[in-house]
């Protein structure tokens, strides 16, 4: 889990960022991230992990969104070329209209590795 979020020696490239998505991707294909107005992807704050699990330690607030349905996320490291770490469903899409703020609070996004 540390791995993964960036908190061990041997880690992918920080800060590791959160994506929207419009359409939720699988095991081998990344969903549909959303694109327009101000959107980009945001830094994901985490502590370490306790029984393999940990949530953002920070809220992550999108500014500037476009109209769109988010359905899920996925984080993604900053490297050159950007590996996608994890991905998920949200348990509730959330409907966004253009110029809107989507903000997910510190604890909300949970991480685990079960």
């Amino acid at each position: 889990m540390d791995f993964i979020l960036g908190l061990s020696s041997t880690a992918p490239t920080t800060p590791l960022k959160v994506a929207l998505v419009t359409a939720n991707g699988s095991d081998t294909a990344a969903g549909t991230e959303v694109t327009g107005g101000s959107y980009t992807r945001q830094n994901l704050t985490v502590g370490a992990a306790s029984s393999g699990a940990t949530s953002n330690s920070a809220d992550l607030v999108f500014t500037g969104m476009p109209a769109a349905t988010v359905v899920g996320i996925e984080i993604w490291d900053n490297a050159v070329t950007p590996v996608r770490l994890w991905y998920g469903a949200l348990a509730a899409s959330r409907t966004v209209a253009a110029a809107d703020e989507l903000r997910i609070l510190a604890g909300e996004l949970d991480l685990s590795i079960s």
